[in-house]
């Protein structure tokens, strides 16, 4: 059985002000969604699911379905509120879903085999996304899972500071931690990070999640888990998020490893409305180049 593709589209981008999911950079409108569907499919990946709002279930269907019929098999979860709360009141001033992880969490029933995690609006790349399958493929075990791992400097943003996960690896290159950092920018040719933690600086090669990970479909049930310990304890804050890297870090400290697949694959996204021109004229670019057709679905 092929390796699936889950994407993450339950979100909506408050900094960005739209639904840019299904906004179209690419010179036919694609979405970046597209170009990553399209790079899995090239890849080997069997199946994408889309996890979204229910609210979005028509939108999603209809730009989709009809472009993706006969290439690749299409699912859709829904990320609701009460998904995995196993009967605990949500409280009324609860008005967000629960997170990255609690996202994930809901495609359970629907993936059933190795899998993985992207966002919807990050541009990945072709390379990262051959890394994955192959990883998926022949390495994915109960006990082992992955995470893609991007250069820091490649993911700044020209039109403001950016949020970053950074990655802490051992001598074998596998994650200790994720530690998110904040207001991350160049200055002076330096990276530099003002959120008052240490250190600093950081330096340009530095590993960076953007959230693309690979995971067995035992990780289901783990999350599953610390999902259920998460909500005892956070049951009353209507802010506190379930994250991928919060179920990530708990596999790693149970004694479970997660590899940092480094790649040299070219990332970009619209973390501002500034950054929908610099993306519209690298995919162009990319067009150009020969690396995409000018119409991704014919």
């Amino acid at each position: 059985m092929e390796p699936t593709l889950v994407i993450l589209a339950a979100g909506m981008a408050s900094r960005y002000g739209s639904m840019k999911q299904i906004q179209g950079f690419g010179p036919g409108g694609e979405t970046i969604m597209d170009y990553s569907i399209y790079d899995s499919i090239r890849a080997g990946f069997g199946k994408v699911v889309f996890i979204i709002r229910r609210e979005f279930a028509e939108d999603f269907k209809n730009i989709f379905d009809p472009k993706l019929k006969n290439l690749i098999t299409a699912e859709y979860v829904f990320q609701d509120m009460e998904s995995f709360t196993e009967g605990v009141s949500v409280p009324e001033a609860r008005t967000k879903p629960w997170g990255t992880a609690h996202a994930v969490l809901c495609a359970m029933d629907t993936v059933k085999e190795p899998f993985a995690v992207i966002n919807a609006d990050d541009f990945y790349g072709r390379p990262a996304f051959q890394d994955a399958f192959d990883f998926l493929k022949n390495d994915s075990t109960e006990n082992t899972q992955a995470i893609i791992g991007y250069d820091l400097l490649t993911t700044l943003s020209e039109h403001g500071t950016v949020n970053r996960g950074v990655c802490t690896l051992d001598k074998l290159g596998n994650l200790v931690g994720i530690t998110e950092r904040l207001n991350i920018s160049l200055k002076d040719g330096k990276i530099i990070c003002e959120d008052n933690m240490e250190p600093h600086e950081l330096s340009r090669d530095t590993k960076v999640s953007l959230n693309f990970w690979c995971f067995h479909p035992s990780f289901f049930s783990f999350t599953q888990k610390v999902f259920r310990e998460f909500l005892q304890k956070n049951i009353d804050d209507p802010k506190a998020e379930f994250f991928i890297p919060i179920a990530a870090d708990r596999f790693i400290k149970e004694g479970g490893t997660i590899e940092v697949i480094p790649t040299t694959a070219e990332w970009f996204g619209v973390t501002y409305k500034e950054d929908a021109p610099q993306v519209e004229k690298s995919l162009n670019e990319l067009v150009k180049k020969g690396e995409y057709p000018e119409r991704l679905w014919g």
